[in-house]
């Protein structure tokens, strides 16, 4: 059984940092390519960065490139998301997912996270 388990989240003031961690079990990342997506209240599900570990890849949506960064741990089957100079609006739930490839789209993605609450006040 696929498991996709978040934690990191917290309420922090703008300009601070938060470190995102998914926790994965039941998959490799030799198989699967792990996002990040975010979902503020009223608002879809928007991408935020992927990476895949054996293809050396990573990607970030152009609201984040620069702050935040992904990284993986593949002894532990861990993925990170370093948020750095965190902005009110990088408020939201967020939600690692594993797919098959580096994707942007939720469609792409097979397995979800139940979510880690991320608030950033002004």
């Amino acid at each position: 059984e696929v498991q996709l388990v978040e934690s990191g989240g917290g309420l922090v003031q703008a300009g601070g940092s938060l470190r995102l961690s998914c926790a994965a079990s039941g998959l490799s990342f030799d198989d699967y390519a792990i996002g990040w997506f975010r979902q503020a209240p009223g608002k879809g599900r928007e991408g935020v960065s992927c990476i895949s570990s054996i293809h050396g890849r990573t990607s970030y949506s152009d609201s984040v490139k620069g702050r935040f960064t992904i990284s993986s741990d593949d002894a532990e089957n861990t993925v990170y998301l370093q948020m750095n100079n965190l902005k009110p609006e990088d408020t939201g739930v967020y939600y690692c997912a594993a797919g098959k490839a580096i994707a942007t789209t939720t469609r792409e993605y097979d397995y979800w996270g139940q979510g880690t609450q991320v608030t950033v006040s002004s």
